[in-house]
């Protein structure tokens, strides 16, 4: 009946619940602030969240929750795994009887023709796909060995859209074009040259960022009180110049380098002003629009 999750996992009933015996479970798996509104509070104490890296975290929530038969996790989304924490895992799963999921809906083929699992050679028991998959088209797909896959034949699976073909075949056409071209190795390859541009206008405007995520999905935050502002202005100013861009980037490959100059022309100046508010200018006469917030907040 139990679940150990880290990552974010979507919105669906089983994965919010997490938050019905502490709302701040899922703070840190990239969506902070969500209500439990809605959630059946007979789901409480099924979904357990741990930290990435944190393997003896893990360890301890399983052995206490014996009622645990499945670890969903993200295999890589803004660190890197560390001391072999995924090499752990698997043989953790593997130890206790624990079904492993990896959800690569995000890290599918933004390193390799497939799953982030491949570059870490950790194959997980299931996995799940989508959003590259489909290059823009609404497709997922399950992934996995026979012994787990062979259970959706016994259990109803249904659509609305099952006729739908859009989808499927985008995903095929998708498929052959990014093996034909290695799309993940030129889109790791830009956004390589994007995390260096990043550190390079930083330095030259004397500001402190991080950086973080995989070359091909990267972004930035800056070290100061007022990021969430200073992220809104990035917005905005993109935007006057006709330029859809915040400070996280999913590379694509027609970014190119006349793409990227254009880019970092205009994000220097905005990184000049961000010093100027950092030296004491007021960030608030430069923003034309509410500051963005970080997570989920309830609407009055």
């Amino acid at each position: 009946e139990g679940v150990a999750v880290c990552g974010y996992h979507g919105w669906h009933d089983w994965y919010i619940a997490a938050n019905l015996k502490g709302t701040k479970n899922l703070n840190k798996h990239l969506v902070p602030g969500i209500s439990t509104i809605g959630v059946p509070k007979s789901l409480n104490n099924t979904i357990f969240t741990f930290d990435y890296n944190n393997f003896n975290q893990l360890k301890k929530i399983v052995n206490n929750n014996p009622k645990i038969g499945i670890i969903k996790m993200e295999v890589e989304r803004n660190i890197k795994p560390k001391n072999n924490f995924l090499q752990k895992v698997r043989k953790f799963a593997d130890e206790k009887k624990i079904i492993l999921i990896f959800d690569e809906c995000t890290s599918g083929f933004r390193e390799t023709l497939g799953g982030l699992h491949l570059k870490y050679k950790i194959n997980p028991d299931l996995a799940i796909f989508g959003k590259a998959l489909g290059n823009g088209y609404a497709i997922n797909a399950i992934i996995g060995k026979e012994k787990y896959m062979k259970f959706a034949n016994k259990s109803f699976i249904s659509s609305t859209f099952w006729t739908e073909r859009i989808g499927p075949s985008a995903a095929l056409k998708t498929l052959e074009i990014m093996k034909k071209e290695k799309s993940w190795i030129k889109i790791s390859r830009v956004g390589k040259k994007i995390k260096k541009g990043w550190m390079q206008l930083a330095k030259k405007n004397k500001l402190k960022i991080s950086i973080s995520g995989i070359d091909a999905l990267c972004s930035f935050n800056f070290q100061h009180k007022n990021n969430q502002e200073f992220k809104t202005l990035i917005s905005q100013e993109m935007l006057e110049k006709n330029i859809l861009a915040s400070n996280t980037i999913y590379v694509s490959t027609l970014h190119n380098d006349n793409i990227l100059k254009r880019y970092f022309s205009v994000l220097n100046r905005i990184f000049n002003i961000i010093h100027k508010c950092q030296k004491g200018d007021d960030i608030y006469k430069y923003l034309k629009s509410p500051v963005i917030t970080s997570g989920f907040k309830r609407l009055n």
